[in-house]
């Protein structure tokens, strides 16, 4: 078969379309990622067929914009960034709609306009539980208090505020502007369930970590983490390798591969290092962000594949995007996360829930508090957790296998 995938975003959103896209072509199908040139050279190392959508000063302008990670600004900067694209992922759908199947995440959405246009098929793929809404379990934002205590009515009350003061007015005028000029109705609630392709919508993760609600489309499947790091195309570095084999099990941190603004976070990091008396690895391809003078015993890499690094870590300290999330899941390493906005404040919610690390907001990522809440993610307990979850993983159906028969049978 034939098959294209068209991803937005980050290294944390390209990564798993890579590992998607090999496993198609590996049971050999002619596979093909839509993506922006900032990635055309990584998709190009894992022996895919590129196909560029947007342009390398677009990406860098999105990373540039400190309202990405605001807590409460951030949502809709992502979905105006978002808009550039709308009718590039439409055109490709449209496009390959005779010759194949298109999958699409999440901020690709365009390309469900080909659905009703050109009767494509269009395959759905959300990367963290966040991206398909619930009544039955709203997600953790950047609030001091879990919502889930609100009752049904106040809930539905909720995603209507949210949709008509938040969401739909950074992304619906563009949407319904593409969908005007193709001659179709306009559409609201562009994040409930319109976004949802009933063909088929794939959550990349596994029930236990996002447990399927009675309310999401019906046409929904989960498969588990995909997990993949570019380690078959760039291994753990030299210099990495000779780090972990000179001492004790170091912390890694980073903050998000396409975070600009990480200054205080890895001046936290260092300190934190140095007050435990504990060996760190900051991780980051903007270096200008790292401290000048580092404590000994900590280095800065530009970046290192998890399956490979988080293994041999005592601890990491991240932002909460899935990936980093699920590598340090997958490799039973205790967690503290640092959720700025988007699925990270979820995603740090529910590793909390499973006991295998914890999470503290921004505001509180000072030295003196991130070293208390490392001594308490280092405990035994904690790490017993995180084990128990990694051989839980070790033990589930390959993920991308499964991912791969699902898509096949649409």
């Amino acid at each position: 078969m034939k098959y294209q995938l068209i991803t937005i975003g980050s290294h944390g959103d390209v990564h798993p379309f890579i590992g998607l896209a090999k496993s198609l072509q590996n049971r050999g199908h002619t596979v093909k990622i839509a993506t922006n040139p900032t990635f055309e050279s990584l998709v190009n190392m894992a022996g895919i067929e590129f196909v560029p959508v947007g342009t390398k000063e677009q990406f860098a302008a999105w990373i540039a914009n400190p309202d990405v990670w605001h807590p409460t600004k951030g949502g809709g900067a992502v979905l105006r960034g978002t808009s550039q694209t709308l009718r590039l992922a439409y055109d490709l759908a449209r496009d390959f709609a005779s010759t194949g199947t298109t999958i699409a995440s999440t901020l690709s959405m365009g390309a469900l306009c080909a659905r009703e246009t050109h009767q494509a098929k269009i395959v759905t793929v959300h990367l963290a539980p966040i991206c398909i809404r619930s009544l039955h379990e709203l997600p953790r934002l950047p609030l001091p208090i879990d919502l889930n205590f609100l009752p049904m009515f106040t809930r539905r009350q909720f995603w209507k505020g949210a949709d008509r003061f938040s969401i739909d007015p950074a992304i619906a005028p563009a949407v319904n502007a593409l969908r005007k000029e193709l001659g179709l109705s306009p559409v609201s609630s562009i994040l409930g369930k319109w976004m949802n392709s009933p063909d088929l919508t794939i959550g990349l993760w596994p029930d236990w970590f996002g447990k399927a609600q009675p309310d999401w489309p019906a046409t929904t499947r989960l498969a588990g983490f995909p997990l993949y790091d570019e380690g078959d195309v760039t291994p753990l570095p030299e210099v990495v390798r000779a780090f972990l084999d000179a001492g004790t099990p170091p912390i890694a941190f980073t903050p998000g591969s396409a975070m600009k603004f990480g200054q205080d976070f890895f001046a936290t990091a260092a300190e934190s290092c140095r007050q435990l008396g504990r060996r760190g690895i900051l991780l980051t391809r903007h270096g200008e962000q790292i401290p000048k003078d580092l404590p000994p015993g900590v280095i800065h890499v530009d970046y290192a594949p998890f399956g490979a690094l988080l293994p041999k870590c005592a601890a990491v300290v991240h932002h909460g995007g899935i990936g980093t999330t699920s590598q340090a899941l997958a490799s039973g390493c205790p967690q503290l996360i640092m959720p700025m906005a988007h699925d990270q404040p979820d995603n740090a919610s529910r590793v909390k829930k499973l006991g295998c690390g914890d999470f503290i907001w921004p505001r509180h990522f000072k030295p003196r508090k991130v070293t208390a809440k490392l001594n308490a993610v280092l405990a035994p307990l904690v790490k017993a957790d995180a084990v128990e979850i990694r051989n839980r993983m070790k033990q589930s159906p390959a993920p991308l296998i499964h991912a791969c028969d699902l898509i096949e049978s649409v």
